[in-house]
Formats: C-alpha cells, sequence, structure tokens
C-alpha cells in the first residue's frame, strides 16, 4: 500500500481509508482480521460452515477490497451461487466444498506441495488441502487412491514422492499410509486422518491414534478431517 502511495497509484485519502479498518474490521457479527496477512504470511480463511450464507457473503465483500486471495471453506454449491456475482474469479471446489478467488497468483513457495491419500473416499479431504496449499501460493500436485492394501500403486509413483519440499498425506482406516510415505522420503510428511472406516475406525480416532504413534520421526499430525491446516500448515512449511 504504501507503495502505491509513492508511486501515485493510490491517494493518501485513499490509503487512510483503508488504514481505518486496520488491524480489524468490525461487522457486529464478525471481526475481520485484515492484518493478518502481515503478521503471518496468509490472510484470514473463513469457515461457512455454521455461519449464515449472508454473513459469508458480508465477510467476502469487506475482504475483496483488501486485494486478499480468498478462500471459504466447508461451503457449498448454494453459498457459491450467492457470492459469485462478487467477483469473476470466484471458483467453486465441489469435491471439498471449497470456494476461492485468486486475485494474485504469485507462487510464494519454494518447492512443490505434494497431496497424497489412501483412498477414493478420501478424496474430499485432499481436495480441501489441496485448494488451500494452492491459494496460498504454492505449486501443488496430487497422487490419490495409492493406500497400503496395494501399496505397489504407491511404489509405482516413487518419484513424485522425491519430486515434493512438503508431503500431505490423507488416509482413514488404520491410518498406516503416512508412515509408509514418510519412510520413503527426507521431507515433512502432514498426516492427516479422515472418517472414512467402519464401526470401530470411531469416525476417524483410530487412525489419528495410529499417526500419533508413528516410528517414522518425520510425520505431524492435524485434526480429524482437517484438511485446511494440513494445506495451511505445508504452506508455513514451503516459505521457510
Amino acid at each position: 500500500m504504501l507503495k502505491d502511495v509513492k508511486k501515485g497509484k493510490l491517494s493518501i485519502e485513499g490509503a487512510v481509508e483503508r488504514l481505518r479498518t486496520l488491524p480489524y474490521e468490525d461487522l457486529g457479527y464478525a471481526k475481520i482480521d485484515h492484518h493478518r496477512s502481515l503478521r503471518q504470511g496468509f490472510p484470514e480463511v473463513v469457515f461457512a460452515r455454521g455461519k449464515d450464507p449472508s454473513q459469508v457473503d458480508g465477510i467476502v465483500r469487506r475482504m475483496l477490497r483488501n486485494q486478499h486471495n480468498i478462500l471459504v471453506t466447508r461451503g457449498d454449491r448454494n453459498l457459491y451461487e450467492l457470492l459469485r456475482p462478487l467477483d469473476p474469479r470466484v471458483e467453486f471446489h465441489e469435491l471439498s466444498g471449497a470456494i476461492s478467488i485468486r486475485q494474485e497468483k504469485k507462487i510464494r513457495g519454494k518447492g512443490k506441495v505434494l497431496v497424497v491419500c489412501a483412498g477414493t473416499s478420501d478424496i474430499p479431504v485432499a481436495e480441501e488441502a489441496l485448494v488451500t496449499a494452492t491459494v496460498m501460493g504454492n505449486r501443488t500436485d496430487s497422487l490419490y487412491d495409492v493406500g497400503v492394501a496395494g501399496i505397489h500403486r504407491l511404489l509405482g509413483e516413487s518419484r513424485h514422492l522425491r519430486e515434493a519440499r512438503v508431503i500431505i498425506c490423507v488416509a482413514g482406516m488404520e491410518g498406516a499410509l503416512p508412515s509408509v510415505v514418510a519412510g520413503m522420503v527426507g521431507v515433512p510428511v502432514i498426516a492427516v486422518p479422515s472418517s472414512v472406516g467402519y464401526g470401530a475406525s470411531f469416525r476417524g480416532l483410530a487412525a489419528l491414534l495410529g499417526m500419533l504413534n508413528s516410528c517414522s520421526p518425520n510425520v505431524c499430525v492435524v485434526n480429524i478431517d482437517n484438511g485446511f491446516g494440513a494445506g495451511y500448515l505445508a504452506s508455513v512449511m514451503n516459505r521457510q
């Protein structure tokens, strides 16, 4: 903003108007943290579940003024249709329910973030991680349906693992895949337990405990179905 003022692209009055909403803007139902990108390198992300669609609409409208890349997680098509008139770049990622508006596409990560998942049923969580990492300025790639029940599928794609700087690994059932992947590479592996599985998987709890007890020391673990958290953490790692 200061550079824009210096170059004459932004008036002093315009800069003052922007500063009025820093460090946060109070909408009554939400306090939008416009300063977060200065503190942490990424703008605030909108978690849509539990919010009234009009509240999400109001938050996104105000965030658009600050030229942030915008990510809304756990949305649906109805919310997408509501937000679509706000900007021609609004994109709906149907598998994960994420909605993104990429106002700039600068690559800020130093390497590639690879998202791996064990089974096709894990793809919605994996896609949330993939969209998050992409919107936050990383080169990304994916490798799906390579679980331990057919380990040859993973071994046949091992070159993708070697090309990554950070790997996100999503698995349900017993959650074994991150340990296998981590044993093949020398980079951080972010394990995401998914709620996919039968009764004794306890909606992802078995996978969570398995991942927390991994014997591969380069594994860290986020919460059940938390693809967003994994994508965010991978972005932080990839910028270091």
